[in-house]
């Protein structure tokens, strides 16, 4: 069952996203200034926090960043993992200054020599946990794992994994490709966890693939083919599906569990940053990663962005934040070990490769 978010009544787990939440839209910051101008700062980022109608939480902080400093802000977008590899293939040439993930792919980065320690003002208020001693890499919108549904079409979306197996479900799932896209990659974490191993979460997704459409580079591109009902089911993120519902109402949101009866299980997927070793503008990028772990920013990143502040100073209590807060109520949160994850992930997706390669795919 779904509920709406402005109505009183919450269903556990699920969720109906109004036409009144926050969408993600253009970014006014993504300028042309050349390469060699000192008042610029480059960044690759995952999707999900820019605006398509210029109203995202980037769009909002850039260009306030812009008119505080000076500094044009250089906008490049891909999947986590697209980002961290045309970093990694530029590092004779580093364009990027500052690099935007989901994890494990920060941690990737790191992993390849592609970061350089910079603690930024206000970290000191994240969690020690949450933040690598060496500060490599620091989160900046804290975000959630999820799947969405057409509300019109499944009004009451699938509770388990196994409920995702039946026919109804043939050519209308989709979800993003791991290695490619962080909630791709997302979809496999949640999979071992859940069916308590990785053999067992790829003979799953082996005979999933009689449903599934095909790849996707980006997840943000499959909520509106939900929106329109070409889709019944997709992977997502809390924060960037939560945002979208602006112009798109039959996108909800849900959790699947284990098993029946179980409990819908999710995990913390931060979009956190990294100022990039050997960049053409460090200092440029470390005014930014400042600016946006700033108290302004951090308590606009539910009211604008639809997400969840990473700052434990910070208690947000606009509308937003409390239907986000709702929407996790019942939800069980587990947490990876993201250094494993990140050292095993070439595993994971050789795995998941071989175990979708000889079904059958429709896209």
């Amino acid at each position: 069952m779904s509920s709406h978010l402005r109505s009183s009544r919450y269903v556990p787990a699920v969720l109906v996203l109004p036409l009144t939440a926050l969408t993600l839209s253009g970014c006014g910051g993504t300028g042309s200034a050349a390469a060699g101008d000192d008042k610029v700062v480059t960044v690759y980022s995952a999707d999900g926090l820019k605006g398509e109608r210029g109203n995202g939480w980037y769009d909002e902080q850039f260009e306030a960043f812009e008119r505080e400093t000076g500094i044009t802000v250089k906008y490049v977008e891909g999947g986590s993992g697209e980002m961290v590899q045309r970093t990694e293939r530029e590092k004779s040439n580093t364009q990027a200054d500052v690099l935007v993930t989901l994890p494990p792919f920060i941690q990737q980065a790191d992993g390849k020599g592609l970061l350089s320690g910079y603690e930024p003002e206000g970290a000191a208020h994240i969690p020690e946990s949450e933040r690598p001693a060496d500060g490599h890499f620091t989160p900046l919108v804290d975000n959630y794992f999820g799947f969405i549904h057409n509300t019109e079409k499944l009004p009451k979306p699938p509770e388990t994994w196994d409920e995702l197996l039946s026919e109804k479900y043939e050519g209308k799932l989709q979800y993003s490709t791991p290695g490619v896209a962080g909630d791709g990659t997302a979809l496999l974490i949640k999979a071992i966890h859940d069916f308590g191993g990785r053999k067992r979460a790829m003979d799953y997704l082996g005979a999933l693939q009689k449903n599934n459409v095909g790849p996707s580079s980006s997840t943000s591109k499959l909520a509106p083919k939900v929106d329109k009902g070409e889709l019944l089911v997709a992977n997502g993120d809390v924060q960037m599906n939560y945002a979208q519902a602006e112009t798109m109402p039959h996108l909800g949101i849900f959790f699947p569990a284990a098993k029946k009866g179980a409990k819908p299980t999710t995990f913390a997927l931060p979009y956190t940053a990294g100022l990039v070793k050997g960049g053409p503008h460090t200092e440029n990028g470390k005014k930014l990663l400042d600016f946006l772990l700033g108290e302004r920013p951090q308590r606009e990143v539910s009211s604008i962005g639809g997400g969840f502040t990473v700052r434990d100073d910070i208690e947000a209590r606009d509308d937003q934040a409390e239907e986000l807060a709702a929407l996790m109520k019942g939800v069980e949160v587990f947490h990876p070990d993201w250094e494993e994850v990140a050292g095993d992930l070439d595993s994971y997706l050789s795995g998941w490769k071989r175990a979708t390669a000889g079904a059958v795919r429709l896209g």
